[in-house]
């Protein structure tokens, strides 16, 4: 039902607006009691469950009067729906006022039912079932005695008229705080400040745009480090602090249930997530460790890394210039420590750990679809999406457009007509294509500078280093490749940390312009946008390195130019998986670090300088409200940068895993890190957020599920391929000499050789020598010379079948897992099916019984009526 239809049987829009029309002159004005611990009026009765903060025009005389208006009408429709206000000074800064908000009881029932809220009917008596998951982590949970087990309740969405079937032991504590706070913010965001005419603006977030309101809050229950002395404070702040976001508690599991009732099930079910994720890190960080130690006890006998570096062989084979005309030739040899730390990276363990990841990142996904189930039932969030979600205050303002409803036949406004939202969405689209378009321009433009700079760090770098005695020892390590990787690493880097700074801003006016109906739509339609940018700024470099850096180079004779004037770079002999190792690495640990920088240091620097700022004398008592002040809030985007940031790691962790096996260990740590980061922000340094209902992680799921089919595109990634062809085809008849398979001579094959005699004028080098180049092309002399040799197809081949088995195996596990461990578990079917039918009948009962009580006067006046005749006839 709409908001109309639900509150039509309590009061209607057009009864506010003529009570409002006339307004109360805004909220009384109170002392401050001198309790600093209070959560309530002065009268320590009424709970405050929300807090408005507003700066006081009389202290400014220059300050507009509209600002006093549409505040004061603001408070005056508040109190005409029944909110009660009490405002009081600020103890620290005499300019601020601080409106404290008390939803009633009777408010209260009314805005539960328009809200479907479900709430508790009777104790659920039956036996609980143990989750798989809780099996293995119940030993790392804090202490019952410390955090007492939440009671377990048969609940119904909320009906007035319904109320003595809902278990009502105290009317003060039937609705919890978070359940407060969010139907107090519902009624903030739809109450009026203004009407001109037929035209109605309302809501609190346009009054906090609009700067009429400086802040608005639900309050923490006690600081975080120190118990509150109010009689029957939970402290649940203070819990939360001490078993979840203390550094001395990080080898415990999340208090999820706690985190769910205190800051709501949205936050719940990003920590749960987070911490699932994190588990099931454990087992890829322990085998890519794994491939990583093997890949370096084997390093130094690896036989292609011995051919590289025995001057027989590799100090025998001359490359050829990888620049026209003024880059040297230099032997295949000096290029020995590189291949050696290729070959930690890029080996036989790569492949296995690559089909692994491809079979990891089902078994994630399906688990946690499982793991969501119940979740969904310990929260009571299995039904949330079939009630239908209210519309958005900034949707509703603007509806002016009339159309009939398909689903109730009944007219409804709309904001936009058919033509109107399709252009609005066309608008979005475009504007997306063209901030893709412009990343990819930037990538471009920094594959121009890494072709640019590699010439001159060709020609700069190796004579520097061979002159310079302060620089021998680094003569193997510093080449032209590692130096133009390195740069160009940076560089793009502080090109992604700069456009996402800037396409957020773009993006949120995109979403706003669309004017999506729900809250759930509107983030869904942010998230796409958002992720759609982040996947190209992100990955859209190292997709260049894994895929297509050295690919399209050509031929010494006939080399392929970018723009006609630079020549396409070419990777190293061993390939350029070590430069897209270099490249995660940078944006990773950047990545993680500017993070915390936001997450940690910016949060923590502003919340001491306000604090300094506003420092006042020790002999005064600050109240709770005016603590929260002092605190950071949370963004418009609230979780999004905190779920975009797991997401872009999960895509670098099962995308690019082929060439940095360590990823799922620094991804494990960093995690380990983030969970205590984030609960420490959320319970230390920001203000309470307002307790949203979630039943899942909205559109990252079929994010999460789009990266995981990439997955299988890693076979690309990875030098073994060519390696594994050589050995079993390649190394024997007909190809070759030998009679067993070997990896030797493998160099050798990996290479082609071509005559000075047909360079081009353009990029005929200096020096007239034989050389060789990576490839595998025809040798001169040969029918269809400087052509793709059978070597190169037999290689485009086995890619191809790795990668489609890799696919099939992630589909045929995912089948299998789907099939054997269903999404709800059977056990947990029987009981959500046997609560329901329970909840029925316990209903069915109570409104019986309360029939029988309504009925019970009138039926003892008929028996009244029927034996008084009796008795006349008697007499």
């Amino acid at each position: 039902m709409s908001l109309a239809l639900n509150l039509k049987k309590y009061c209607s829009w057009e009864q506010i607006l003529r009570n409002v029309a006339s307004p109360m002159t805004g909220s009384p004005m109170a002392e401050f009691n001198g309790n600093p611990d209070s959560l309530f009026f002065n009268d320590g009765k009424r709970r405050i469950d929300f807090v408005l903060v507003y700066e006081d025009e009389s202290k400014h005389a220059s300050e507009k009067k509209g600002s006093q208006r549409r505040r004061e009408f603001f408070e005056g429709s508040l109190m005409n729906l029944g909110v009660e206000l009490e405002a009081a000074q600020s103890v620290m800064d005499e300019k601020l006022v601080y409106v404290k908000v008390h939803v009633p009881f009777e408010v209260l029932c009314t805005y539960a039912e328009v809200l479907h809220i479900k709430l508790p009917i009777q104790p659920n008596d039956l036996a609980q079932q143990s989750s798989t998951y809780n099996c293995f982590t119940r030993h790392f949970y804090p202490s019952e005695d410390v955090i007492a087990k939440e009671p377990d309740f048969f609940t119904a969405p909320f009906r007035k008229d319904q109320l003595k079937c809902f278990y009502v032991k105290d009317r003060e504590q039937f609705f919890t705080p978070a359940v407060r706070s969010r139907m107090a913010y519902y009624i903030l965001s739809r109450a009026p400040y203004d009407v001109k005419g037929s035209m109605k603006k309302f809501g609190i977030s346009k009054l906090l745009d609009g700067g009429v309101y400086k802040a608005a809050y639900p309050l923490h229950d006690s600081r975080f480090n120190v118990k509150s002395k109010e009689p029957g404070c939970p402290n649940e702040r203070f819990l939360l602090y001490n078993e979840w976001a203390h550094p001395k508690s990080f080898y415990k599991m999340q208090p999820l249930d706690l985190i769910r009732k205190y800051f709501g099930e949205k936050i719940g079910i990003y920590f749960a997530w987070l911490g699932f994720y994190t588990v099931m890190l454990t087992l890829a960080a322990a085998v890519g460790l794994g491939c990583f130690i093997y890949g370096y006890t084997t390093r130094e006998s690896s036989t292609w890394s011995k051919e590289v570096c025995d001057p027989q062989i590799g100090g025998e084979i001359i490359m050829c210039p990888q620049c026209d005309k003024i880059c040297p030739y230099w032997r295949l040899n000096t290029t020995c420590e590189s291949s050696k730390r290729l070959c930690v990276f890029d080996n036989y363990g790569t492949l296995v750990f690559a089909i692994f990841m491809s079979v990891w990142v089902t078994l994630f996904l399906e688990f946690w679809k499982r793991y969501q189930a119940e979740l969904e039932h310990d929260w009571d969030t299995v039904e949330f999406l079939q009630q239908e979600e209210q519309p958005r205050p900034e949707y509703e303002a603007k509806c002016i457009y009339e159309r009939v409803n398909p689903v109730t036949q009944e007219k409804e406004k709309v904001p936009h007509t058919a033509c109107g939202k399709c252009m609005r969405v066309s608008c979005g689209i475009s504007t997306v294509l063209f901030w893709v378009l412009l990343i990819i321009a930037s990538v471009v433009g920094v594959i121009v500078y890494r072709l640019a700079m590699f010439i001159t760090f060709s020609a700069k770098l190796r004579s520097d280093l061979k002159y310079s005695k302060e620089l021998e020892p680094f003569k193997e390590y510093v080449t032209p490749q590692m130096a133009t990787s390195i740069t160009s690493s940076i560089i793009s880097f502080i090109i992604i940390m700069i456009l996402n700074n800037v396409y957020e801003k773009v993006a949120i006016w995109i979403t706003d312009f669309e004017l999506p109906r729900t809250k759930t739509e509107y983030e869904n339609s942010l998230t796409l946008k958002m992720f759609l940018f982040q996947f190209v700024n992100y990955y859209s470099s190292c997709f260049y390195i894994a895929f297509f850096k050295g690919k399209v180079v050509g031929y010494p004779g006939k080399p392929v130019y970018w723009f006609g004037a630079f020549r396409n770079e070419e990777c190293d002999p061993g390939g350029c998986l070590t430069e897209l190792t270099t490249q995660l690495s940078i944006i990773m640990t950047g990545k993680a670090v500017w993070n915390n920088i936001q997450e940690v240091l910016l949060p923590w620097v502003k919340n001491l300088i306000f604090r300094h700022c506003t420092q006042v004398g020790s002999e005064k008592v600050i109240p709770r409200w005016e603590q929260d002040y002092q605190l950071q809030p949370i963004g418009k985007l609230g979780l999004f940068y905190e779920y975009l940031e797991m997401v872009i790691q999960f895509g670098f962790v099962t995308l690019f895993v082929a060439s940095f096996p360590l990823a799922p260990l620094l991804a494990l740590f960093n995690n380990l890190c983030e969970i205590r980061v984030d609960a420490w922000k959320f319970t230390t340094q920001s203000r309470r957020v307002v307790p949203e209902k979630a039943q899942d992680i909205g559109a990252w799921q079929p994010i999460l599920q789009g990266v995981a089919i990439l997955a299988a595109i890693i076979a690309f990634t990875s030098d073994m391929i060519p390696r594994l062809v050589y050995y079993w085809a390649f190394s024997v008849s007909p190809y070759s000499d030998g009679s067993e398979h070997t990896m030797t001579g493998f160099i050798n094959s990996s290479l082609s050789i071509f005559y000075i005699d047909h360079f081009n004028n353009e990029s005929r080098p200096t020096v007239d020598t034989p050389y060789w180049y990576r490839d595998f092309r025809n040798p001169p002399g040969h029918p269809n010379q400087y052509e793709y040799s059978i070597h190169y197809w037999h290689v485009i081949a086995a890619k191809l079948a790795f990668m489609i088995v890799v696919e099939h195996i992630v589909y045929f596990t995912k089948f299998i897992l789907s099939y054997m461990i269903p999404d709800v578990p059977e056990a947990l079917k029987e009981q959500i099916k046997r609560e329901r039918y329970l909840t029925q009948v316990i209903l069915h009962e109570t409104n019986i019984k309360h029939f029988k009580e309504l009925m019970k006067p009138v039926a003892d006046n008929l028996l009244d009526d029927i034996e008084e005749p009796e008795l006349d006839l008697k007499l």
